[in-house]
């Protein structure tokens, strides 16, 4: 039964989420609010995590794994390593540090070059600690400027409420699928296309 209950999850597809961001601007309050509906205030400094959840997505079921990564800058270096894994990225920063959201373009431009993909790479940029509006340093326009400047989608959560946790996971699963689609319609159009030229190929000998 165990063995049958592997096999299932191992058959679901996987999205690889990776959460980037400053150091405590609440990537792992975040996290841990979407996979076990908790709250943690005090956390220790993060170096790297990763979680698995198993979800319906608009009506499918699928595996997210999430890779909580390190916002110190100790860790800078091996960021690389983990962005290469990732297939789409929550960019976080603190609605009460404007340095957090400054530091966003520095790490929006290293997973870029790590990528180093035509094509748009599934992004969300994410001001999070919206509760805590009282001590607001980014405007939303000024937020919602930088995502409109980068092609993506800004939306302003808090782990401690809840509000749109689920949200910017799921948004985000929805464009790393849709970017796989489109990606495995592209290489079953070249299959075909060569297995078309190799029949006419073999037509000619005649």
């Amino acid at each position: 039964m165990a063995a049958t209950k592997a096999k299932n999850q191992s058959s679901l597809v996987l999205h690889k989420v990776i959460m980037v961001g400053s150091g405590g601007v609440g990537k792992s309050a975040l996290t841990l609010q979407f996979m076990y509906d908790e709250f943690v205030e005090d956390y220790e400094p993060t170096k790297a995590d990763s979680y698995r959840k198993k979800v319906v997505l608009d009506g499918e079921e699928a595996q997210i794994d999430i890779l909580d990564t390190a916002g110190q800058e100790d860790y800078a270096a091996i960021r690389d390593n983990y962005f290469r894994s990732g297939e789409g990225f929550l960019l976080v920063f603190s609605i009460t540090e404007h340095e957090s959201f400054s530091s966003t373009v520095e790490l929006r431009e290293q997973i870029l070059r790590v990528k180093s993909e035509d094509d748009k790479i599934p992004l969300l940029l994410v001001g999070n600690k919206c509760d805590l509006e009282d001590r607001r340093q980014v405007s939303v326009d000024e937020a919602r400027g930088k995502a409109e400047q980068w092609g993506v989608q800004y939306v302003e959560t808090s782990a401690k409420t809840r509000a749109n946790v689920d949200k910017v996971f799921f948004d985000l699963m929805r464009e790393v699928k849709l970017k796989k689609m489109s990606e495995n319609k592209e290489k079953n159009g070249k299959k075909s296309g060569k297995s078309k030229k190799s029949l006419k190929d073999r037509c000619c000998l005649l």
